[in-house]
């Protein structure tokens, strides 16, 4: 789940790239390298959430498990920025070809996001963190747009919480479309289970194939989503 620019106050593998206006530069990882950063992405996260007084050791490990979970996936790709300390992270996978990343969609999932999915073309954003002080206020949408331009896809995809309106305000700004709501289970409550919690799912084309038919991204519905 992206859980980003709330942090700027809304709107080295691969080759280092520093930002004109500062020092932050921006660099991949392999999942080699990424299993190592493990602990100081986990403190960057907790760092920079609003996780109230006590809740900050949950929120670290379910951070750590997420992680855990992404970097095992096919494709995993993870970018970092440094201040030269670590100053943000972004990272995602390619989107399985069965559709299981749009399950739980309310409704029938467009034809043009189903197609791009079938066929291997969509990758996912499911973290963005961006430390609250660094200078560098347009920091998270550089790192997705460079996560996603090292991808050879025509369309991201992201989930946001529906409850979180400044991030889904500044993804929007950005270019976003939003096609609808997927109902995920929530974290398992102790005493009873917890309603499902409701996520805007997110699009942004990419490429040619995906930008020539840009407004059936968002309004044809003509296919049920992939089961």
């Amino acid at each position: 789940m992206t859980t980003p620019p709330r942090r700027e106050q809304p709107p080295r593998g691969g080759g280092d790239t520093p930002s004109p206006a500062n020092a932050v530069r921006l660099r991949r990882l392999s999942r080699w390298q990424a299993e190592t950063l493990r602990e100081d992405l986990a403190d960057l996260y907790v760092e920079s959430s609003r996780a109230q007084a006590g809740e900050e050791y949950r929120g670290r490990e379910a951070f750590l498990r997420r992680l855990t979970g992404d970097i095992r996936r096919p494709g995993f790709a993870l970018l970092i920025a440094e201040d030269p300390a670590l100053a943000g992270c972004a990272y995602g996978f390619p989107v399985q070809r069965e559709g299981t990343w749009w399950r739980g969609f309310d409704g029938p999932l467009t034809q043009s996001v189903e197609q791009l999915t079938a066929s291997g073309h969509v990758f996912a954003i499911t973290e963005i963190v961006v430390h609250p002080h660094t200078d560098d206020r347009g920091l998270a949408r550089r790192l997705q747009q460079r996560l996603l331009a090292g991808q050879h896809v025509s369309l991201g995809a992201t989930l946001v919480d529906q409850a979180d309106s400044a991030v889904l305000d500044a993804f929007l700004s950005w270019g976003w479309q939003d096609i609808g709501v997927i109902r995920r289970p929530s974290a398992p409550a102790v005493l009873r289970p917890s309603d499902p919690v409701r996520l805007r799912a997110l699009v942004l084309p990419l490429g040619p194939r995906a930008a020539a038919r840009p407004d059936g991204l968002a309004h044809e519905s003509r296919t049920q989503r992939p089961g």
